[in-house]
């Protein structure tokens, strides 16, 4: 199997994707590229069926391919267990779904205003009522599956699974703008933070070298 994926430091789906092998137990190579140089423009171009979508992330499996970030889990999860991804319990499963399917779709401002950049920190930001609502919303989810279905570990639906694989570019966005949480959020965050997939993708933003300035200043009202 092989994984491209863009910039460690800012890439969110990368992320996901990243983490949803991870979970999988399966081999794979990574490729990485840069969605920040001046190459990208060309590179977007020519991709055809290596990047049909002209997006990262997307995974080769042999001769089948497959781009966005909950499609990869979904065929990684068809073929090595969804148990592995999702809870077995149809309640938990249902909102564990639901997390990941709203997570795919909503929280615009919050991903406009608040881009993910893992090395960097942001002290006293100032974000938009509608950013601020999407951080309710989200602390309201986390809130709810942890107090109903997390009695089982440190993680949502209580082990590792789906729904921390998308939402872990959100812990890193709260990391990154300091946003105030709740304390079952933060013991949930550094869960999230400290897992060994996650400290390892960390170091290799850590490691890079490519910088891109839009996303390197505090964000604007």
């Amino acid at each position: 199997m092989k994984l491209i994926i863009g910039n460690k430091n800012y890439s969110s789906w990368s992320l996901r994707a990243w983490l949803a092998l991870k979970q999988s137990g399966l081999s794979f190579e990574e490729l990485i590229v840069n969605i920040g140089g001046e190459e990208w423009a060309s590179v977007r171009r020519e991709s055809g069926e290596i990047m049909p979508s002209g997006k990262v992330p997307v995974l080769w499996d042999g001769e089948t391919v497959i781009w966005d970030s909950f499609a990869i889990l979904e065929y990684l999860a068809d073929k090595v267990g969804r148990e592995r991804f999702w809870p077995k319990d149809d309640t938990a499963r249902g909102m564990a779904l639901s997390m990941v399917a709203e997570m795919h779709s909503s929280y615009q401002a919050l991903r406009s205003q608040c881009p993910m950049n893992v090395r960097k920190r942001f002290e006293s930001v100032r974000i938009t009522d509608e950013a601020k609502a999407d951080i309710v919303r989200v602390l309201q989810l986390w809130a709810e599956a942890r107090a109903r279905f997390g009695k089982g570990g440190p993680f949502l639906f209580g082990t590792f699974g789906a729904a921390d694989v998308f939402y872990a570019p959100v812990v890193s966005r709260f990391v990154t703008y300091g946003v105030a949480v709740p304390g079952f959020a933060q013991a949930y965050m550094e869960a999230v933070w400290e897992h060994e997939w996650m400290q390892a993708w960390i170091e290799g933003a850590e490691e890079e070298r490519w910088v891109i300035e839009q996303y390197e200043t505090a964000p604007r009202t």
